[in-house]
């Protein structure tokens, strides 16, 4: 109706997954990288969530399209099932014939086992993607859960993808489902976007509808953003609705008033109360004035970041009025009496470990502080919620400062870039990923985790200790303790930590290998399993090995595929129980 008057091919705000409109913001992104790395390790469960109207079908959809060829989907879009449906639509996407009134769990999970073991042989993977699982009943979960069982003797035969609202979060939170979260590999939550990203999203639409100019205002935009609260599918449904009034009045631009009136006839279940006659502009005046105080608020405690200038040769969290630029690469590291240059980014400590008194050693602000109860107390009375809003701009570099101290390394990384490249100097490497607290105590090795503040905000938090059902975090440099679940309810899963290489430094060891560290792993298999194979080449990764490291693999419920990586790696060390390894102090799973 209005594409006339504005210019434009068709209607830019349709809620129907047109490809050609796909946005995907920073976020999204995440998500789909998440997404992917499941898909390809093999074996247990993805899990995607967010609020309605997010994005997620968006990135299901573009999941789909980048699945490889030697994959086969099959995709669930019903799950209100009984455990014995569920089973039935999984042969049906499958193309496996079964009797239609079969009964029998028994019988449709022989079947599909059979299907699998073909698949494989053939060279095949095959994905599972359940849409809205969320409404899964326990008894669904469960036999979700007994699919991961088909296997080989080598790897998974199923790779299993949830994707639901944020109630799947809770569900499988339950003690009942242990066992289910506790194979989730990959887990991603998506947030609704942020203002610069919503007026990007609104501007990629209508130039898709061939607009030539700009048709909101940044005001429009602003309102837009605030009442949608940055969901994608509201943002459509306000945007379609503004610009039908616009044309309605016979305005070429969108403004305020017109994106209040459009909300108000679209949004009244959403809890926002259409203003009526007269009355709009005092609604509207209140709203624009909330906005300026936003944008107030917001300036000043960003401030400090505009601030920041470089400081070379200068530890994070050094002396006050020495701030550091967050997200540089620039800055020159710290570097101890020893030789060699550790890189960028790093510097033993060796010197601090000798009891010697450098002036320009991290401080208590940027390392890892010595905690007592006393200054726990003291901070106590900050939640978790003030702490995460008062964080400064340089609270990743804190964090990962307080992560390397950990290492008995010290760092002036501002960045996780940064970081991760300076790490191999000092024969570390970074792992980063998505999972839940299971995975972290399976490593149980500190890490940097992303917890989101009020507005979104995602806060670098040092993750340096668990304690029974508390977790010792440091933000900024400064300890609090906090009930986990405290902790997980502003977590959604990202996480960065070290992990220690073999000597020589090789991140990742596969068959056909031939070096030094073949030897080591080998002496490290013995003594975490008791076994070894006989070797005319011990430098040599031999069949022999290869199915040594399988069975070790799989009995620590890793993807069993013969190639020694970061997870494999971690685990040999957390046998040997190195003392130089930092710990979260919890007992891993055997």
């Amino acid at each position: 109706m209005y594409e006339q008057h504005f210019g434009l091919t068709e209607r830019p705000f349709s809620i129907a997954p047109d490809p050609r409109f796909l946005y995907m913001s920073q976020q999204h992104r995440e998500a789909l990288a998440h997404l992917l790395y499941g898909v390809g390790e093999g074996g247990g469960f993805v899990q995607l969530t967010g609020e309605v109207g997010t994005g997620k079908t968006t990135i299901c959809r573009c999941l789909l399209e980048q699945v490889p060829d030697h994959v086969d989907v099959a995709l669930i879009l019903n799950p209100r099932v009984s455990a014995i449906e569920l089973l039935a639509s999984l042969c049906d996407e499958l193309g496996i014939n079964f009797a239609r009134d079969t009964d029998s769990i028994k019988a449709l999970t022989d079947l599909l086992n059979a299907h699998l073991l073909e698949m494989h042989a053939q060279g095949r993977r095959t994905v599972l993607i359940i849409d809205e699982a969320q409404n899964l009943d326990a008894d669904a979960l469960e036999q979700v859960r007994l699919l991961t069982n088909l296997e080989t003797t080598r790897e998974k035969l199923l790779q299993i993808v949830l994707i639901g609202q944020p109630e799947l979060r809770s569900l499988l939170a339950r003690e009942e489902l242990r066992q289910l979260s506790q194979r989730i590999t990959a887990r991603y939550h998506l947030e609704p976007i942020q203002r610069n990203e919503t007026a990007a999203y609104i501007r990629h639409r209508l130039q898709v509808c061939g607009a030539s100019e700009t048709i909101f205002t940044d005001e429009a935009i602003d309102m837009v953003q605030k009442l949608s609260g940055g969901v994608p599918r509201l943002i459509n449904v306000m945007c379609d609705r503004a610009m039908l009034g616009a044309y309605v009045e016979g305005k070429r631009k969108v403004d305020v008033a017109i994106v209040v009136r459009a909300a108000g006839e679209v949004l009244p279940e959403e809890g926002l109360d259409a203003p009526s006659g007269h009355e709009w502009w005092r609604w509207l005046a209140a709203a624009v004035a909330a906005v300026f105080v936003v944008a107030f608020v917001i300036g000043y405690w960003q401030e400090p970041a505009r601030n920041a200038v470089m400081v070379t040769n200068n530890p994070v969290g050094g002396p006050a009025g020495a701030p550091l630029a967050a997200g540089s690469a620039q800055t020159e590291p710290v570097v101890a009496a020893r030789e060699p240059d550790p890189g960028p980014g790093v510097s033993n400590q060796a010197e601090t470990n000798s009891g010697k008194s450098r002036p320009d050693v991290i401080g208590e602000a940027g390392g890892v502080v010595a905690v007592d109860a006393a200054r726990l107390h003291a901070g106590g009375n900050a939640t978790l919620e003030q702490r995460l809003a008062d964080a400064s701009p340089v609270a990743a570099a804190k964090a990962w400062a307080g992560l390397f101290r950990l290492w008995g390394v010290q760092s002036a990384a501002n960045t996780d870039a940064q970081a991760c490249a300076a790490a191999p100097a000092v024969g570390l490497r970074c792992l980063q990923g998505g999972g839940s607290r299971t995975v972290l105590q399976y490593f149980d090795r500190p890490a940097v985790l992303l917890l989101v503040g009020a507005g979104g905000r995602r806060v670098p938090v040092l993750l340096q200790e668990i304690r029974g059902g508390n977790a010792l975090l440091q933000i900024d440099g400064q300890p609090i303790e906090v009930p986990l679940d405290t902790m997980e309810g502003h977590w959604f899963g990202e996480y960065r930590l070290l992990w220690k290489t073999p000597p020589g430094g090789s991140p990742v060891l596969r068959p056909g290998d031939r070096s030094p560290v073949v030897k080591w792993l080998r002496e490290k298999l013995k003594l975490a399993t008791g076994l070894s194979s006989i070797a005319p080449d011990p430098l040599f990764f031999d069949e022999g090995l290869k199915t040594l490291v399988q069975d070790f693999q799989r009995s620590h419920e890793l993807n069993a595929d013969g190639v020694v990586g970061a997870r494999t790696f971690i685990h040999l060390n957390n046998l040997s129980r190195q003392p130089t390894v930092p710990r979260l102090g919890v007992v891993t799973a055997q």
